[in-house]
């Protein structure tokens, strides 16, 4: 096998294995044939979720998120992170997959997951203000901080930025997302969204703001992986707006954005495209772009179906 087959393979079997720590979310996707899910093969989300540059955009939409502290609060006093981080890693991957790519099924399931443990995230934050996850508010700026994320990774670090119009059809896209789980408000429009971000009345410090990002910063990553993160990690939070990235207590380093270019363009080299993104093409008969896809179609999807 030439060398760079061998890298390739060696850089796959790293970035992907981090995903790996969850069940695969769509192992039976083939058996809803034609069914286009949300969005479907003419859509955006497709395009910018199939990517790599999601990379960088889940770790801003993170980021962004502990800058509310009733949010953070629930992450902090609920979520298992600092005991099973990839385990959270995987399942939230598994949500944006599914929600994503999954045929209608496979997204009402994992809108019922989140669903479920939504309803069991309540308390009281540090400053006296009373939390559940299920809130509509609250809702919104999980859902509206991950879909920024993911736009404006793509828009810096994406293989072809967006257009105006096909940034506000992502966006408008995503709030069928929003609306399952009862986010509210979701914006239409990229810029209505950025600004509801930007100007939230709710951004604060906190004790889990502290402790989010300081995970954030440096998580237990096998250590083949952290310099790799580093870049990413520093690539997000050069894309985060300054009143946010203020309220974070984050720096931003010159000549992330570029030495973060090269590293997603590398990967995008290592990886391709999302392997889920061409089942879901295969589940719905669209033709698959030559040269677009670098990696096999899921192996459970595959057992699944029974093809090759």
């Amino acid at each position: 096998m030439p060398f760079t087959d061998r890298l390739r393979d060696r850089i796959t079997a790293g970035a992907t294995g981090l995903f790996k720590h969850a069940g695969y979310p769509l192992a039976r996707t083939l058996e809803h044939e034609g069914d286009p899910g949300l969005f479907g093969p003419e859509s955006v989300s497709w395009r910018v979720i199939g990517d790599v540059a999601t990379f960088v955009g889940g770790i801003r939409a993170l980021l962004v998120q502990a800058a509310h502290p009733e949010v953070v609060a629930g992450v902090a006093d609920h979520s298992r992170y600092r005991e099973d981080p990839l385990g959270r890693l995987s399942r939230t991957s598994n949500y944006v997959t599914a929600t994503t790519f999954g045929a209608m099924p496979e997204v009402a399931e994992a809108v019922a997951v989140v669903r479920r443990m939504h309803a069991r995230v309540r308390g009281t934050s540090h400053r006296g203000v009373r939390y559940a996850a299920d809130v509509p508010d609250l809702a919104a700026w999980v859902h509206n901080a991950l879909t920024d994320g993911f736009l404006t990774a793509h828009q810096v670090y994406g293989p072809e930025p967006l257009t105006p119009e096909e940034a506000d059809r992502f966006v408008d896209e995503q709030t069928r997302i929003g609306r399952l789980l009862d986010a509210d408000p979701v914006p239409g429009t990229a810029a209505g969204l950025r600004s509801w971000l930007e100007g939230h009345a709710a951004v604060a410090g906190s004790p889990g703001l502290a402790e989010a990002t300081g995970f954030l910063r440096r998580p237990p990553l096998p250590w083949t992986i952290r310099l790799g993160y580093r870049v990413l990690f520093q690539a997000a939070v050069a894309t985060i707006p300054p009143r946010l990235r203020r309220t974070l207590g984050l720096r931003r380093h010159p000549g992330a954005i570029t030495v973060g270019r090269l590293a997603v363009r590398f990967l995008r080299w290592a990886l391709g495209s999302s392997p889920t993104w061409n089942l879901a093409l295969v589940r719905v008969g669209a033709p698959v772009p030559e040269g677009r896809f670098r990696q096999p179609l899921p192996i459970d999807a595959l057992d699944t179906w029974g093809g090759g």
